[in-house]
C-alpha cells in the first residue's frame, strides 16, 4: 500500500511510552492519555509516497511528530485515534512530520533540522542543570552543509526553537537549522547533560 504524498508508518513498539518494563513487572508512569510527553515518537516506514523524491526507505526507523500516534477524547468523551490513523496499526505521515531516520545504526536528521545535546550548566549559583540555548550538535543532514556546521560543534540556538526528544536514551533537542544562531569555539571541557530518567 502506498500514498501519493504521505509516508505510511507503524509504531516501532507501541504508541505510548507510559509503561516501562522493570524485570518481570510493568511500571505505569502516566495514566493520563492526553499528555503528549508519553506519546511514542519512534516509527518504522512501511510505505513510501509515490509523488515525492525521498531518501527514506521501507524499514527505516524514524523520529516523528508527537501528534501522529496520539490518542485523545472527543467532545463526547469517546476515545479516538489521531487523524493520521488509517487502520491496522498504520498511520499516514506527511514529510514535514519526520525529523530523522536511522540507517546502519546511525541517525541522520532530515533536511532543515538538526539535533542538539544540552550541556551541563557550570554557573555556580544557577538552579538550571543544563546551559540554556547552548548544546553540542549530534545529528545533522548532509544537505545542510551550506551552513558550515559539523557534528560535535558547540552551537547556540534561538529561544523557543527547541523541542525535546529521547533518542537512544539521550535527551536531545530538535532545532530547525535556520534557528542555529551561533557556532562557538569548542573548548573541549563542555560536559554533555543527560538526565537520569532518559
Amino acid at each position: 500500500m502506498n500514498s501519493i504524498f504521505d509516508f505510511i508508518v507503524e509504531p516501532k513498539e507501541s504508541i505510548s511510552t507510559s509503561i516501562k518494563n522493570i524485570g518481570d513487572k510493568n511500571l505505569i508512569l502516566n495514566t493520563e492519555m492526553q499528555n503528549h510527553d508519553y506519546v511514542s515518537r519512534h516509527g518504522v516506514v512501511t510505505g513510501i509516497p509515490l509523488g515525492i523524491k525521498t531518501d527514506l526507505k521501507i524499514g527505516d526507523e524514524i523520529i516523528i511528530h508527537h501528534n501522529v500516534f496520539r490518542r485523545f477524547y472527543d467532545i463526547r468523551g469517546k476515545e479516538k485515534n489521531s487523524r493520521s490513523y488509517i487502520g491496522d496499526n498504520k498511520y499516514l505521515v506527511s514529510p514535514d512530520q519526520i525529523y530523522a531516520y536511522k540507517r546502519e545504526n546511525d541517525w541522520v536528521a532530515l533536511e532543515g533540522f538538526c539535533f542538539v545535546k544540552p550541556i551541563v550548566n557550570k554557573k555556580q549559583f544557577s538552579l538550571q542543570k543544563e546551559e540554556p540555548l547552548i548544546g553540542i550538535l549530534k545529528y545533522l543532514s548532509g544537505k545542510d552543509n551550506k551552513s558550515k556546521l559539523k557534528i560535535n560543534d558547540l552551537v547556540g540556538f534561538a529561544p523557543n526553537s527547541e523541542y525535546e526528544f529521547i533518542i537512544d536514551k539521550q535527551k536531545l533537542y530538535r532545532v530547525p537549522i535556520n534557528k542555529i544562531t551561533i557556532k562557538y569555539e569548542y573548548q573541549g571541557n563542555e560536559k554533555e547533560y543527560n538526565p537520569s530518567w532518559a
